[in-house]
């Protein structure tokens, strides 16, 4: 074999090398940006891609919903009342390009801004607002988040308010408050029964007394009702009609 042939085949095995060491593989749910000589040059999609091994530089960025926890938060509320509120963010990176060179690290600095905001907007409502209007509150903040992660190429779908921690002494006097609403509600509807139930009483009474022989009828079922169980009393009964004479002659 001569030295032209061998020479050939050196650099067919360096060519081989080279491209295998160019290989970049990347998957569905992520996105390559190149960087050569330090500067940006393209963005690599998902599949098999080769790139120069010795000048490109390939950082790959996730591309799917990222859930992030916003750590809890001392918040002073706009009636002077101190809550602990936590939150969840929902971002996605839409920029790969912009998520890798307009920050050091896009997840932190969405969450560092998410905690801002959550404080901001959180203050400028009433405890009872913040606690009846969380999805107005958690539109407002992922609004405001939004706006700035746009510059990262950063989109955030939603914000869910989490937990609202209240002080102790706000738990009990709302523990009270609660208790006291479930007795006069109580109270409202013992009332409303006893209301209907001499209501119902009153109109048979008058039904009775309408009704030829009807409190003759009543008294002997009741009579029926008391034989059974006996009494050392003695009960005389006069019809209604008799007694009504008996009373005119005295």
């Amino acid at each position: 074999m001569d030295a032209a042939a061998v020479l050939l085949i050196f650099l067919l095995i360096a060519l081989a090398i080279v491209v295998i060491n160019g290989i970049r593989i990347v998957s569905q749910f992520e996105r390559g940006i190149v960087l050569r000589l330090g500067k940006y040059k393209r963005t690599l999609n998902p599949g098999l891609n080769v790139v120069n091994p010795f000048f490109d530089k390939v950082i790959k960025v996730d591309v799917r919903t990222r859930p992030m926890d916003i750590p809890k938060q001392e918040v002073i509320t706009k009636d002077n009342v101190t809550v602990n509120v936590d939150a969840v963010v929902y971002s996605k990176v839409i920029n790969p390009q912009k998520a890798v060179l307009e920050t050091t690290d896009f997840a932190y600095a969405t969450s560092t801004f998410a905690q801002t905001a959550l404080r901001d907007v959180t203050g400028n409502f009433e405890l009872d607002e913040i606690l009846s209007k969380r999805d107005e509150i958690s539109e407002k903040i992922r609004e405001i988040v939004d706006v700035q992660t746009d510059k990262w190429g950063i989109d955030i779908e939603s914000v869910k308010l989490q937990n609202i921690e209240l002080p102790s002494d706000m738990k009990r006097a709302m523990a009270k408050q609660a208790e006291a609403e479930r007795e006069r509600r109580a109270a409202i509807i013992s009332a409303e029964g006893e209301k209907a139930s001499s209501q119902a009483i009153a109109e048979a009474a008058h039904l009775l007394a309408s009704t030829p022989g009807g409190l003759n009828i009543r008294t002997l079922q009741t009579l029926e009702k008391i034989s059974t169980d006996p009494s050392q009393k003695t009960v005389v009964l006069l019809p209604t009609d008799l007694a009504g004479k008996l009373g005119k002659l005295v």
